[in-house]
């Protein structure tokens, strides 16, 4: 047979020039649409732990498909939340590994590997990418202190760089840490990096959320880092955050992840009366008490994930207690996780039926049966 006609010419000339990645200012468009974040409803997921102390792998394994059946957008592993600062590096990759697999072409997975030292978040970033986290989550550093610039120089940006096909998320939350990341040096890393285009923001502060959205332009991604406050954050037309790392996903991942759709998509008067039906349980992140001592009253608060790991043992989902020095709540805390509880299964019973579905349990018996708290509250102060 006669040899096939040559291609048309079209074919054998390259594509016109603005198609192609050639100055670097292209080249860093086209990284940045390979590693730009997802909007959307991630889950900063809880460690839960054995009677021993052990880290419950089963258990994690379940959570973790409890929230891929929810819905959800992705999965935080090893966050604050996920009781990071008390587990060995061994353990720290190990529950990263579980849910990098579990997440596999089914939600996006987020690696913690913040720390206050570089080195150590490198050598973690390296093993996340590795077994194949699509982004990192970089808390700023605790205790030593750095400067917002020497954040953005010593921490960030040589983690971004040596980790260009890696999604980088900043995570700002100083009154964890002591320190803070601003704005103006979270715009200068986004217009270097492509890869860092999001970040997790946790200040409580509206006007630093609002010039983020300043200095970084409309296509930066904020994720709230605080549900009591991600309504209002994706609602302000000054700050347009897009979505949320959430603790309340642990227990209701479904009406999370839809309150974050309908805002989305510009449906408030619907996402209104479900954050209406959530906030009971997002002012339980943390449960601050008036306790008795032999020397007068003192406050108690009982931070994340103290509150969170007793509600889900309360309601028969994998959780154990927490590692030391975090300890248990208070008589007083579990009365207020308790009653918070109580309410949201009688007057929105939807919100948490997604548990009673998928690890068969009877949450209105639970909350009433002492024997399901045992052993989550000190006796005395």
């Amino acid at each position: 047979p006669p040899p096939p006609p040559p291609p048309p010419p079209s074919m054998l000339r390259p594509p016109p020039r603005s198609t192609r990645c050639t100055s670097r200012r292209q080249r860093q468009m086209c990284i940045r649409d390979r590693v730009t974040m997802k909007a959307g409803c991630f889950t900063a997921i809880a460690t839960p732990f054995m009677d021993d102390g052990s880290v419950d792998y089963d258990g994690l394994d379940k959570l973790g498909e409890f929230q891929i059946q929810n819905g959800i957008t992705g999965i935080v592993a090893v966050g604050t939340t996920g009781e990071s600062p008390v587990l060995s590096w061994d353990e720290h990759n190990k529950v990263i590994e579980a849910i990098a697999k579990k997440t596999k072409d089914r939600c996006i997975c987020i690696a913690g590997t913040g720390s206050n030292n570089t080195a150590e978040s490198l050598e973690a970033t390296k093993h996340a990418a590795k077994i194949g986290a699509d982004a990192v989550l970089l808390v700023d550093p605790y205790y030593n202190g750095p400067s917002s610039l020497e954040i953005r120089r010593e921490y960030v940006a040589p983690i971004a760089a040596a980790f260009p096909n890696l999604k980088i998320i900043p995570y700002i939350i100083p009154g964890r840490t002591g320190a803070q990341m601003l704005p103006e040096d979270l715009a200068i890393l986004y217009n270097s990096y492509p890869n860092v285009n999001s970040v997790k923001e946790a200040t409580t502060d509206v006007t630093n959320m609002r010039r983020t959205r300043k200095c970084c332009g409309d296509d930066f991604v904020i994720l709230s880092g605080d549900d009591g406050m991600t309504y209002e954050m994706m609602i302000d037309p000054e700050i347009k955050a897009v979505g949320t790392i959430s603790v309340t996903a642990n227990v209701a991942p479904k009406a999370l992840c839809r309150m974050v759709q309908v805002l989305n998509e510009g449906h408030q008067s619907e996402a209104k009366t479900l954050m209406l039906k959530l906030q009971p349980l997002f002012s339980l992140v943390t449960v601050s008490t008036t306790e008795k001592t032999p020397y007068g009253n003192v406050l108690c608060r009982a931070r994340n994930p103290a509150a969170y790991k007793a509600m889900m043992s309360i309601l028969g989902m994998p959780s154990g207690g927490c590692r030391p020095p975090l300890g248990r709540l208070t008589q007083n805390g579990l009365n207020v996780v308790l009653d918070g509880l109580r309410g949201v299964y009688k007057n929105s019973p939807e919100i948490l039926q997604p548990i009673e579905a998928f690890f068969n349990v009877d949450i209105g018996q639970r909350l009433e049966d002492p024997n399901c708290w045992e052993g989550l509250f000190y006796k005395e102060y």
